[in-house]
């Protein structure tokens, strides 16, 4: 793996600077595609421009895929319309393609459309351009290998290598009928080692028992889960007939689970919009300031809940405060993070909010009972004495519980409502749980010193 660091980044900056393409282009084209995405996404802005334009040409369409998309949305303001017909529509899959091109101007990619000789390629890329973003149509690729349920061992061979041809990698091969609907799965060692003669159909050999497919409407959601719970590295996808319209391939439900991840791990951290550590500051802030404000709010209305009651009398009170609040956050991550977990996985059935709900009553009671019984053991024999400790206690008790509850409650909700419930394991459920498990020590503690 190549180590990118400020001398190797320098070194290259130099070159640029001197002038010495050979040098730059050897050292360059020895690494990668995937490599030199990652040194040009590090580079500074004309330098990147610099580098690109002495790579070879199928090298230009393999890094524009992995290039971050601020710095390959510059790269292509830059590239005339030709060049981006030839390095992106006509040098990649057409889902890549699709996915390079999609954030250009209208009138922009028109004039690209229009200058691709490849019409079978422009027609791919135009296709998946009409999906909404999300779905497996989105997420195809128009390349696959198909061949007519009718066709012979031998007509079935010289149309695979006809279609192969074109294609980095074969995955599957798939049967459909005589109206392009599909039927199944034509194994390769099927196809060459157990046909009894060149002439057997194809139908005798395909399977079809064992076929999962999806639509093209479908969310990539439901990719992901097809292709994990199958155990599958390629996924047909279909069209409302049946119509055979393309393949998913493994590593574009690995993207989506790596993006899906990250998004995931922003928003329980508090990040409203994806962004990345390279960004603008002004992007940063702006992905980062909502949560802020609303921990400020949560805040205030912590400091509004303690100046309510008053504690001037017993000011031990206020030495168990950051306890509770936080043993209630921490409950009702745990809990909101078990929840989410099991949502993605498919694990969880937001129509059995009832039964989770009851679950985790019983985790957070056996929890909250564990942890009471030690806070009370531990104040008592500090000598806080029996008032204090009984409300210690309690609250720990009622606030586990209710953190249990409510962080349980709250994911199983938002996906209800087609929420994502990642939300629910960040800064809201801890701002939530501070607020209302403060309010639960006061009271418990306003009704201990008044009985007792």
């Amino acid at each position: 793996m190549l180590e990118l660091d400020n001398k190797y980044l320098e070194d290259l900056h130099s070159l640029i600077e001197e002038g010495k393409d050979r040098v730059l282009s050897k050292k360059i084209s020895a690494l990668h595609p995937t490599d030199i995405a990652r040194v040009l996404n590090q580079l500074k802005r004309d330098d990147v421009h610099y580098a690109y334009r002495l790579l070879s040409d199928d090298t230009k369409s393999d890094v524009l895929v992995d290039l971050n998309e601020d710095v390959r949305e510059d790269l292509l303001s830059t590239l005339t319309s030709k060049e981006i017909a030839e390095d992106v529509i006509e040098g990649l899959e057409s889902d890549d393609a699709a996915d390079v091109v999609q954030d250009l101007s209208d009138e922009k990619l028109e004039e690209v459309l229009s200058l691709v000789e490849d019409e079978e390629a422009k027609s791919d890329v135009m296709d998946l351009l009409t999906y909404e973003e999300g779905t497996a149509g989105s997420l195809m690729a128009k390349e696959l290998v198909s061949v007519d349920e009718n066709f012979t061992v031998a007509k079935a061979i010289r149309e695979i290598r006809a279609q192969a041809d074109n294609m980095d990698q074969l995955y599957t091969v798939y049967t459909v009928n005589s109206k392009g609907k599909l039927t199944g799965r034509l194994s390769l060692k099927n196809l060459l080692l157990n046909a009894p003669s060149t002439r057997t159909p194809i139908s005798e050999l395909k399977n079809s028992d064992d076929l999962v497919s999806i639509k093209d409407t479908d969310s990539e959601d439901m990719v992901v889960s097809l292709m994990e719970k199958y155990d599958i590295v390629a996924l047909p996808v279909v069209d409302d007939k049946g119509i055979l319209v393309g393949r998913i391939t493994i590593d574009d439900a690995v993207d989506v689970i790596i993006e899906e991840a990250e998004k995931d791990y922003q928003l329980a951290s508090g990040i409203s919009e994806d962004v990345e550590s390279n960004d603008s500051v002004l992007a940063l802030t702006r992905a980062r300031l909502p949560w802020l404000l609303i921990g400020l709010g949560g805040g205030i209305g912590g400091a509004y809940v303690i100046g309510a009651f008053d504690i001037e009398n017993n000011p031990a009170l206020a030495l168990f405060i950051p306890l509770i609040a936080a043993m209630g956050g921490n409950v009702g991550v745990q809990s909101s993070a078990i929840v989410v977990q099991g949502l993605a996985a498919s694990n969880l059935n937001t129509s059995n909010i009832a039964g989770q709900l009851a679950k985790e009553l019983s985790v957070g009671l056996l929890n909250g009972v564990i942890c009471s019984s030690l806070i009370f053991l531990v104040t008592y024999l500090l000598g806080f004495g029996a008032n204090l400790s009984i409300t210690v206690g309690v609250s720990l008790l009622c606030v586990i519980v209710f953190a249990a509850l409510f962080g349980t409650f709250i994911p199983l909700a938002l996906e209800k409502r087609k929420i994502d419930p990642a939300l629910a394991t960040g800064p809201f459920i801890t701002t939530a749980n501070d607020i209302i498990g403060l309010i639960i020590y006061f009271s418990i503690s306003a009704f201990v010193s008044t009985f007792f």
